[in-house]
């Protein structure tokens, strides 16, 4: 554990000093910069705004499942049950609680159905396929009993819908910060993308760190270092592409003049590019690693302890 701290040590505090000295390099705008939408992109705004307040519910509900191991009691449809509640807010808001800049919307035209689209489909692609490298590459398993369909855990769907709703807007605000907060530079370029990078391993980090108490996702022992190193920097793939292009969903109606709100067909594109281009950098990875990637399961199967 002691090795483990001075890795991270190590990794970390080299990037929190550039994040934080780099700015100095950078000319602040005449406006203060804002970490959420301006009000002339209201339905954004109040989404991010519920999406943070939501955060706050479903990580103490989180929280308290593991301390107190409430999951050693929990069954397959225990699982289903705790990861599809938590989901369901997410996933049915844009539906029956549209915020009242939406109220008077087409549920098709409606931000906060875009941005649950983007992260279902984006969330649905990273579970089906990216698990495997996972269990390829870092020899990761689920050993909690459950529903799989491609021998994964259907209620690792739901669960990891609300957790990237937490993990994209927060990557919204720190980079909507960047933007607006210094004028536009090849400096500025630099610092937004070394950010994005920065904060998709800071992401997978944390994740790997707060699921570590969690038995049934296990790595094998002597691995264990280089999951929270390497692995982390493996699962932070899936941000560098997904952190930006996120970001841009109707980030900038209102705010430039002709933009306009995407569409539904173009925010189904965006999200399947962004997927294509995640597998190919892990695959990219596992190659160079010299890793075969094994896919087995089947549509639907039901695992027990």
């Amino acid at each position: 554990m002691n090795s483990l701290v001075i890795s991270m040590g190590a990794i970390l505090l080299p990037i929190l000093i550039y994040l934080i000295s780099f700015p100095l390099l950078l000319t602040p705008n005449s406006n203060k910069g804002t970490w959420l939408p301006p009000t002339n992109n209201i339905a954004k705004r109040d989404y991010e705004i519920f999406a943070l307040r939501y955060s706050i519910v479903w990580i103490s509900i989180f929280a308290v499942v593991i301390v107190t191991q409430a999951y050693e009691n929990f069954t397959e449809n225990g699982y289903m049950a705790l990861c599809g509640s938590l989901a369901a807010p997410l996933l049915l808001q844009p539906f029956l609680l549209p915020t009242q800049s939406e109220k008077t919307l087409p549920f098709h035209l409606r931000y906060s159905f875009k941005a649950t689209l983007w992260i279902a489909i984006f969330s649905f692609i990273g579970n089906y396929w990216y698990t495997h490298y996972f269990y390829s590459v870092l020899q990761a398993k689920y050993t909690f009993p459950a529903h799989r369909t491609n021998n994964v855990p259907i209620s690792m769907f739901f669960a990891t819908h609300f957790y990237f709703i937490t993990y994209h807007t927060f990557s919204n605000m720190l980079l909507r910060a960047i933007e607006t907060s210094y004028v536009p530079s090849t400096l500025r370029t630099i610092y937004f993308w070394s950010t994005v990078c920065a904060f998709s391993y800071f992401t997978a980090f944390m994740e790997t760190l707060t699921i570590s108490s969690f038995p049934y996702y296990s790595f094998p022992l002597e691995l264990q270092e280089q999951v929270y190193t390497h692995g982390s920097a493996f699962y932070g793939l899936y941000f560098i592409a997904s952190f930006p292009l996120f970001y841009r969903l109707d980030e900038y109606v209102g705010v430039i003049r002709g933009v306009r709100p995407h569409t539904v067909f173009q925010t189904v594109i965006e999200v399947s590019a962004c997927g294509m281009i995640v597998l190919q950098m892990l695959d990219f990875c596992r190659l160079y690693m010299n890793i075969p990637l094994l896919i087995k399961g089947k549509l639907f199967e039901l695992t027990k302890n």
